[in-house]
């Protein structure tokens, strides 16, 4: 399922030429500015992998010319000019592809001086699920592709995810879970696009919603919680071992915790097209380690 999910995807991405595009319209991006191109754009760059994605699930791949170090999805834009990282950006690389719009996220902090060597810019922060059906529907009146292709693209996402809810095992419903997103430890909480998931898979997150989307805890949190599953990233796992009392956690002891490797982990914490694979991920893991009995 996985590999036709992405088969789909990198098929609408090389066929943009299919979608017949309509006028921009104005949008307001997340510092609250109205941004109208006053033409379909040839050029763009996108500076966060999740922009990226999004912008090839609305088939507008094609006109992609720069992007963020991390956005490597789908392959075709491995091909593209690398411009630094999503929160600082290349300034001299961005402004010699004379894009025709610049998307990138709020923590960027590059949008005002972008402006002023004469860019237009739209900032998009996408922080829930909702988050990303809202952005795709922005994206598409900004770029001039027709709104029922956005819906149509949201409603894939949201059928996915439905989809993997219903192959969760009764056995593992109400786990309690905890996601680990980054190493810190950074854990994704349930006000988070990845702790909503979880949520609509029917488990429980071990990270209170008052700590916020992905808080920073302690190594001596994850003890006290004692998860019935883990689930994290490679490169979090080298350092996670070593945590105090690693070995002593129900979940490490039953067998129970679940590494993703590199490109899933990219899936689950980028917020956009790919979100009903990454719920796949997920359902697949807690089916794994909990497909029996908990």
């Amino acid at each position: 399922m996985r590999g036709a999910a992405a088969l789909a995807l990198c098929g609408l991405a090389a066929s943009a030429a299919a979608v017949p595009l309509v006028a921009p319209q104005a949008v307001t991006d997340d510092r609250g500015r109205t941004i109208e191109l006053p033409r379909n754009p040839q050029r763009i760059v996108s500076l966060l992998p999740s922009l990226t994605e999004s912008v090839c699930a609305l088939q507008m791949c094609d006109r992609l010319v720069g992007v963020d170090r991390y956005s490597n999805w789908p392959a075709s834009v491995r091909k593209l000019p690398v411009l630094g990282g999503g929160i600082d950006p290349n300034i001299e690389a961005v402004v010699a592809m004379k894009p025709d719009v610049v998307l990138l996220s709020r923590a960027a902090r590059v949008a005002d001086r972008l402006e002023a060597l004469g860019l237009q810019v739209v900032v998009v922060e996408v922080n829930s699920q909702q988050g990303v059906h809202k952005a795709l529907a922005r994206l598409a009146r900004l770029l001039g592709v027709p709104e029922a292709e956005a819906e149509k693209v949201w409603r894939e996402i949201n059928a996915g995810v439905d989809a993997a809810a219903q192959s969760v095992p009764a056995s593992a419903k109400n786990a309690r879970v905890y996601f680990e997103v980054n190493r810190g430890p950074y854990a994704a909480g349930p006000q988070s696009f990845i702790g909503e998931t979880l949520a609509r898979l029917g488990v429980r997150n071990v990270v209170p919603p008052e700590l916020g989307p992905f808080p920073r805890l302690s190594p001596e949190f994850l003890l006290r919680a004692n998860p019935d599953v883990i689930m994290m990233g490679s490169r979090s796992m080298q350092v996670a071992s070593s945590y105090p009392g690693w070995e002593r956690l129900a979940a490490v002891k039953h067998q129970r915790v679940c590494v993703f490797a590199q490109d899933e982990a990219d899936i689950i914490v980028r917020p956009g097209p790919r979100m009903a694979e990454a719920a796949r991920l997920m359902a697949r893991c807690l089916a794994a380690t909990l497909g029996s009995a908990k």
